[in-house]
Parts: structure tokens; sequence; C-alpha cells
């Protein structure tokens, strides 16, 4: 679960559009063909069958909804999930083309995408605060966001790293210019900084959770503490402009098992992890259960319900960016999100 990623993600924004008006929703906003012609026997209902595409490979932040569909939740709308790695079109190509009824994206390529005219929209925040951050270990002595300089950071060239690094060395009396970055593409964290470099961008909740287990602690420097602008909501569920017009229905259908999902993940992290683990018994068990037990208070945390998402997070970012000249225009934020089809009280 990589910040990298997330940010490669938002340089190809612009590769979503070429499809984002041509693509069909192929069953995954509506009854599935055959649900459209049950005959009139005692026949059991058909569920409807949708995709939900991922961002990266499956981890704690994904488990709600390995939840929902283990528990049932799913089931009880009238629902039978699909969920989907996004492959190398990306969760946001998959959903803004109707591949996939939704996705997993970040506020970061949201709005990007938004600002290119690609219709996403984020209908819930996975996790209510950024838990990322700059990580090295400890040995490197990097104890607040001053102490990058004369330090080498490793990214993927993105514009948005120099960005942020600037953001929360400012306050501290840090000058950017002194951190010498260099482009590590997908080098693993752990071999990169034993080999090449001092610090990187990661979650804590996987990367942090795992140098923990290895014994190799980090010191982290994350951004909300020094830069409230990048307090943003990462990661996010989305869906596009086209199934909320046509099917409204189904995306309250969706989120109201998800948000069942996500809660008993909140309640129970031991449980959610062991039904993440069996949902992918690829993943590393102690791993995926001490992330789980470090994220789970996470998901809500000081909202008044899972998935809430405010007007100014999505403003503050967005004005950031354009006031750096990231963005070529403001983002019409009351477009990018939307809390309407939460359950309780929306």
């Amino acid at each position: 679960m990589g910040v990298k990623k997330v940010l490669m993600l938002c340089l190809t924004c612009m590769l979503v559009i070429a499809i984002a008006g041509c693509g069909s929703t192929n069953g995954n906003t509506g009854a599935a063909p055959e649900a459209t012609t049950a005959a009139a026997t005692d026949a059991p209902k058909t569920l409807t069958k949708i995709k939900v595409a991922l961002d990266w490979t499956p981890n704690t932040n994904h488990t709600g909804l390995y939840a929902a569909k283990d528990l049932g939740y799913y089931t009880e709308e009238g629902l039978d999930v699909e969920i989907v790695q996004p492959g190398a079109a990306g969760a946001d190509t998959m959903v803004a083309s109707g591949e996939a009824a939704f996705g997993i994206s970040a506020q970061e390529a949201l709005t990007l995408a938004r600002l290119q005219g690609v219709p996403l929209v984020s209908i819930a925040a996975i996790i209510q605060h950024n838990t990322s951050g700059f990580a090295a270990p400890k040995d490197r002595n990097i104890k607040t966001p001053k102490d990058f300089e004369g330090k080498t950071y490793g990214g993927w060239g993105s514009p948005a790293e120099e960005a942020a690094m600037k953001a929360i060395m400012d306050p501290d009396g840090g000058d950017v210019k002194k951190v010498k970055i260099v482009n590590i593409g997908e080098a693993d964290y752990f071999t990169a900084v034993k080999r090449d470099i001092d610090f990187a961008w990661i979650f804590y909740a996987w990367t942090g959770i795992e140098a923990e287990l290895r014994g190799e602690p980090l010191d982290m420097q994350y951004l909300k503490d020094y830069a409230p602008q990048l307090d943003y909501y990462t990661p996010v569920l989305t869906t596009s402009e086209k199934a909320i017009a046509e099917n409204p229905e189904l995306v309250k259908a969706f989120l109201k098992a998800t948000s069942k999902g996500y809660q008993y993940a909140i309640d129970k992290p031991e449980e959610a992890a062991a039904i993440l683990t069996k949902a992918v018994p690829d993943l590393d068990a102690k791993l995926v259960l001490a992330s789980q037990k470090w994220l789970s208070p996470k998901y809500t945390e000081d909202a008044a319900r899972w998935g809430e998402q405010k007007a100014e997070v999505w403003k503050n970012y967005a004005d950031w960016m354009y006031g750096l000249k990231l963005l070529d225009k403001p983002l019409d934020t009351t477009k990018a999100f939307t809390n309407d089809f939460l359950p309780d009280g929306q």
C-alpha cells in the first residue's frame, strides 16, 4: 500500500479521459443480464452483480469491503460484489469507463481527474485523516522535517513530492533545496533505505507496522502534523456521475452494506483481520492483524459516522495545489464528493 502508487496514478489521470465517456456499465450499475429475465417460478432472487476495483493490492484499507462480502451484508442488499485488483488501467479508469461500479482512489488523484473532465465522485472517506508521511530508520536521526536537510529522499518523480516536503519543512525552518531527491521507482522501501536513501513517503498503517514487526522502528513525520492542507482523504470510495444519475438506489445499497463492513472492522479488528486473511491468504497474517489493530480506530476517528467528508478538506488541498500551479484551475468541490448516500442521517 504505497503513497508512491497513489501519486503515480495521479500523474496518469489524463489516460482516464480517453475512455471516460465511452464505457458502458456492462451489468456493473444495474442488474446482471441473467437477472433481468427471472422466470416466474420458485427460483431464488437473483443478485445484482457489480465490481469494486481496488487501488492496489489488498490491504487493511480495504477490510470493510471484504467484511461486508464475507458477512453477507452485500447479499442482504441484493448485491453480488466482486472485489478486483486494478491492473494496469487503474481503478479510476475502470470506474470512469463503467467497467467497475465502484473503486478505491484518493483525494489527490480524484482532484486531478475532476479537473481533466473525468466525472468521478468520492462517496465516502475510508479513513478520516491522512496517515501518510515521510519515514526514516531511527539511525538517520530525522526527528523533525528540518532534519531532511542533507539527507537523500527516495521518490518516483512527481512534483507533488517536493511540494509536500516543502510544505512541512517550511514551518520547521527547513529548506527543501537542501534535500537530495532521487527516483527509486518501485523499489522496496526496506531495501532502498539500506542501500540508496535515508527516507521515503509511506502509509504508516502498512509499511510502518511492517517496520515494527521487523524490529526496524521508524521516525515518522506525518504530513497532517505540519501542514493542515495536507490532511486530505486517502483513500476514498468512488463511483461515476453516470452511476449516481442512473442508479442512485444501487449506490445507496452499496454504501449501506459497505458502512456495516467498516463498522464491523472498527468494532472487531481481530475478527476483521481474520476475514481479510482468509480472503487473501497470500497476505502476512501477522502484518494484517497488527495493521488492522492500528487502523481500525482511524476509520471514523472524530467524524460523526464512517465515510463522512468535509468540504473544507477538499477545498484546502485543491487550493494549495492551485496556489502552487500544480492545478490549472480551482476545483469545484461541490461536485467532487457527496455524503448523500451514506446511511444514518444523510
